[in-house]
């Protein structure tokens, strides 16, 4: 029996489905879709066709694919173009479905094109590696990167069913699981205090028995969110507490260079400045933060930058991303361990010595 949990968005609502292995339930959707008529095409990378080819060939038989390079330089307008110059090869009119499997890479890129292409076309989510399954495929955010920052183009654009088999990170690289770890983290942190602590106690890694119940708790507290916040529009909390550690960490990753650091590595270090955030605006105790840097690097996570960034560079990628309110950068400060809170007083002189504290020059 497949586990699922509803996303609830009224017309827009869609299940989330769990298990080890859900090749059969993706083709047979797959299947009574080409039966009623429909189109479908599929997007993926490189490296899930090497490392997946004949889970990918049991979920989507002999339906069209385009396979692009990994990596956050193909989350680009080039990328985008690509993808919408496939569908139209590929005719795809308003009843088309766009099946997209990988990570969160892909999944914001053709998440994007699903929304671009005719003003709109469905799409489904199979996503590939732990970020994507805990975090980036599920709540319809989708998007691409400028040179002048992080998911700066995008739309919101919900799935019409999302598979998350968790068989599936068995070939992912621990670098890449380790990525994911910081989103599970950082659940812990903004929502679930127990989960934290079990983090504590036992690293998760892919041979947990755990790992699936860990997975579909993360998802739980994201789906709750996304239900009362979708657009991220409330003036406090809401659907902006997932950005714990983000604002930190879309800087590190702009300033650093696209895929200098994975997205996960950046969020690591942006949980720890966060946690030093909230320290010194005597929210949380030195303990705390000490008990934050443990956990991340407990999961093969850095919590200080490989080598100095340039605050100057930093503070101009802060003040270009995209939650940026009135001119001021928006943070996401850890009441305590399990309560998060959003804060739009921190002055730059405060965030540089955050950043300061965790590697910047």
């Amino acid at each position: 029996m497949v586990d699922q949990l509803r996303v609830n968005l009224g017309n827009r609502s869609y299940l989330l489905h769990f298990g080890d292995d859900l090749a059969s339930e993706v083709r047979a959707q797959v299947d009574a879709l080409i039966r009623a008529g429909r189109k479908v095409a599929d997007l993926t990378d490189r490296n899930l066709v090497q490392a997946q080819g004949p889970a990918l060939t049991r979920m989507l038989g002999d339906v069209p694919l385009l396979t692009v390079e990994p990596g956050e330089d193909t989350k680009s307008l080039r990328g985008l173009g690509q993808v919408l110059d496939f569908l139209a090869e590929q005719r795809l009119d308003r009843g088309g479905v766009l099946l997209i499997a990988g990570g969160g890479v892909i999944g914001d890129l053709g998440g994007f094109a699903a929304a671009s292409y005719l003003r709109g076309i469905p799409f489904l989510q199979v996503p590939t590696t732990l970020l994507s399954m805990v975090d980036s495929a599920v709540g319809g955010k989708t998007g691409i990167n400028l040179k002048a920052g992080k998911n700066l183009v995008g739309a919101f654009h919900q799935p019409n069913g999302v598979y998350i088999s968790t068989g599936l990170l068995a070939t992912l690289p621990p670098r890449e699981f380790a990525a994911g770890m910081a989103e599970v983290i950082k659940y812990g942190l903004l929502g679930d205090a127990a989960l934290f602590a079990q983090l504590e106690k036992t690293p998760l890694t892919v041979a947990s028995a755990e790992l699936g119940a860990v997975v579909r708790r993360c998802c739980a507290i994201k789906a709750a969110l996304v239900e009362a916040d979708e657009y991220e529009r409330a003036k406090d909390g809401g659907r902006a507490l997932l950005n714990l550690g983000h604002t930190f960490g879309h800087a590190i990753e702009q300033v650093a260079g696209y895929g200098s650091y994975l997205h996960g590595e950046a969020v690591a270090i942006g949980l720890c400045a966060a946690a030093r955030l909230s320290q010194k605006l005597k929210l949380i105790s030195s303990a705390d933060v000490a008990r934050v840097d443990a956990v991340v690097a407990a999961h093969a996570l850095p919590v200080r930058l490989r080598q100095p960034l340039p605050w100057s560079a930093l503070q101009a990628a802060m003040l270009r991303d995209k939650k940026v309110r009135a001119g001021a950068p928006r943070f996401i400060v850890l009441q305590q361990v399990g309560v998060a809170a959003t804060r739009d007083d921190v002055s730059l002189a405060l965030a540089e010595a955050c950043f300061r504290e965790v590697g910047a020059s």
